[in-house]
C-alpha cells in the first residue's frame, strides 16, 4: 500500500519501484494523506486486446482533496532512484492506456475505485513496456520557510510494467559480496536478468553466522530490469517485531529464491 502524508523531508524514490512518494517539506497532513493499492501493477498483454484494472484509493485527510491523473514515463537511476518524465518517449507504450477520467474530487474517508486500460497494438512484438500513474493533489498549502513562502502539494506515482505476448525475466544468482550500511556488513548478490520483463526475487533463505546463530534472510523487492545486473541485500526477515541480530562473519546461507515461476536454489558463503 502506498502512503503519501506530509514530511519533513523528500524522500528517495526506489527502483522499486514500488510507488514513488513525493512530497515537498512542511507539507500539511490534511491537504493530501492518499492510499493507493496496489504500489505497482503487473500486466500480462496480447497485442490487440485490452486489458482492464483498478486502483483502490482511500483520503484520510480531514477535507476533501481534489485529485488530477495523468501518465509519465520513468527511468531507473543507478543509485535506485526514479526519475520521471512528462514528456512522451520515444519508445513509450502511454498511447496504449486510457484512463478513467483526469480528475476526481473525494470526500474525507471517501474510497474510489479508479480503472485504467492498456491495449497493445496489433503486431505489438514480445517485450515489457513501463509507464507510470501519476496521482497529484491539486490542493496546496502555502509553506513559510524563513523569508521564502512557496505552495506545496502531494503526488503518487503506481508504477505499471506491461509484459506483451509473453515477455518473462531471467534471473542469474550470481557472486555474492558485503557491504557497510550505517556501520554494518550486509551481505549482497549480484542479480543479472537475461530475460525480456523485469524481475524481483522473492523466498526465505537459512543464514548460519560463525558463532552458529541461525535467523532467516529475504531479498529486497527491488526490480531488476530486462539486461541489468544490479545487487540485491539479503535482510533479515522480521519474527515478531524482535531486533534481527547482528551477525558474526563469515556467513553460510541456503535456500530457494523465487521469480515468476521460476526458482533457484542457492548455497552461498559472505564474507568481509
Amino acid at each position: 500500500m502506498t502512503i503519501a502524508r506530509g514530511r519533513s523531508r523528500l524522500p528517495n524514490v526506489a527502483g522499486c519501484l514500488l510507488a514513488a512518494v513525493l512530497a515537498l517539506p512542511g507539507m500539511a497532513r490534511a491537504q493530501f494523506a492518499l492510499y493507493v493499492s496496489p504500489p505497482r501493477v503487473e500486466v500480462q498483454a496480447k497485442a490487440g486486446e485490452t486489458k482492464r484494472h483498478v486502483l483502490e484509493l482511500q483520503h484520510s485527510g480531514l477535507a476533501a482533496s481534489s485529485l488530477r491523473f495523468s501518465t509519465n514515463d520513468w527511468t531507473l537511476r543507478a543509485d535506485g532512484t526514479v526519475l520521471f518524465n512528462d514528456t512522451l518517449s520515444q519508445d513509450s507504450c502511454r498511447p496504449w492506456v486510457a484512463l478513467e477520467r483526469r480528475e476526481l474530487k473525494i470526500e474525507p474517508n471517501g474510497k474510489y475505485r479508479y480503472r485504467f486500460e492498456v491495449t497493445p497494438p496489433a503486431g505489438t512484438p514480445q517485450g515489457e513496456c513501463r509507464f507510470a500513474i501519476m496521482i497529484e493533489g491539486l490542493d496546496t498549502t502555502k509553506v513559510d520557510q524563513g523569508a521564502f513562502s512557496f505552495p506545496v502539494a502531494g503526488r503518487i506515482a503506481v508504477i505499471v510494467y506491461v509484459q506483451v505476448e509473453g515477455a518473462s525475466p531471467k534471473l542469474a544468482i550470481g557472486k555474492p559480496g558485503v557491504r557497510v550500511v550505517k556501520g554494518v556488513l550486509q551481505p549482497v548478490i549480484e542479480v543479472t536478468n537475461s530475460g525480456d520483463a523485469t524481475g524481483r526475487l522473492e523466498g526465505f533463505l537459512t543464514a548460519v553466522d560463525a558463532a552458529g546463530v541461525e535467523f532467516e534472510l529475504m531479498p529486497e523487492s527491488l526490480p531488476i530490469l530486462p539486461g541489468v545486473t544490479r545487487p540485491i541485500a539479503l535482510l533479515p526477515a522480521e519474527e515478531g517485531g524482535k531486533k534481527p541480530p547482528i551477525p558474526q562473519y563469515p556467513l553460510r546461507v541456503k535456500g530457494t529464491l523465487e521469480w515468476g515461476k521460476s526458482r533457484d536454489t542457492v548455497e552461498l558463503r559472505f564474507a568481509p
